[in-house]
């Protein structure tokens, strides 16, 4: 038997004994852990949003401190439909048909001067308590636009990927999209927006070194075709609260 022959023996044996072995070992290793369930979304949270907030009016003072008159909405992407409808806004008719409360939808309430409250609901849902006009919203991390449609309508919300650039640093913005709305004012001297707005927000928190307190920016994002000819877009600030202190229900005001 020559050297080449014997290699060639021992290579076959060591082989055999290889795959022989193998179910051993694989039997000896545990099956891997199953994967458990995502984390929930406020378990995800970037940053802790909870708390009392006060709308700092850093701009557009003159629109959202007082109510302007008939007709006054420079600025505003109005398509011929809707200055149609804007000028031709009644407060009065709105009281008489129990509607004063068209400036305080979705597309609107973060720009109407006031208090936040926003608590977590449950573990995939974020409540956001406005004291102007008593409304609350919803925000539903991962749920599916339903019911009939309402002054805040249906917001889905979703952690967006962390982000970063130069201060104040991003830590996650948080977006929500809100359908299933009624038809309101974008402002209060009855510039409208219809039932069919979609509604796109951004919030993140402003952390600067030199300022000690904790600021949101709202980016807001008003789609609606029928009475407007580009989206909508505005910002709006808010500042920390230590507590509840100035927090002030009040009832929607059609003037």
């Amino acid at each position: 038997m020559n050297f080449r022959t014997v290699t060639i023996r021992i290579a076959a044996a060591l082989a055999a004994l290889a795959l022989v072995a193998l179910p051993a070992r694989m039997a000896a290793q545990p099956p891997p852990a199953p994967a458990g369930p995502p984390p929930a979304p406020r378990a995800q949270a970037p940053w802790d949003m909870t708390g009392y907030w006060v709308s700092i009016v850093t701009e557009d003072w003159r629109f959202r401190m007082v109510t302007p008159g008939k007709g006054d909405f420079p600025g505003l992407p109005l398509n011929p439909e809707g200055m149609k409808i804007a000028q031709a806004w009644d407060p009065a008719k709105d009281e008489a048909a129990g509607e004063q409360c068209k400036a305080y939808g979705a597309a609107a309430i973060m720009r109407v001067p006031g208090r936040l409250h926003i608590t977590w609901e449950n573990d995939s849902t974020m409540k956001v308590d406005a004291d102007a006009g008593t409304q609350t919203r919803e925000l539903h991390f991962g749920g599916t636009p339903s019911g009939s449609p309402s002054w805040q309508g249906y917001s889905v919300a979703s952690w967006e990927p962390l982000q970063s650039g130069p201060p104040p640093h991003k830590a996650g913005s948080l977006k929500i999209v809100t359908t299933h709305l009624r038809a309101g004012y974008l402002r209060k001297n009855g510039v409208p927006y219809s039932a069919n707005a979609t509604v796109t927000e951004y919030i993140d928190l402003l952390n600067d070194p030199n300022i000690p307190e904790q600021w949101l920016m709202v980016k807001t994002i008003v789609d609606d075709p029928m009475y407007l000819t580009t989206p909508f877009i505005t910002s709006t600030h808010f500042k920390k609260q230590a507590d509840a202190t100035g927090w002030s229900p009040s009832a929607c005001s059609a003037r």
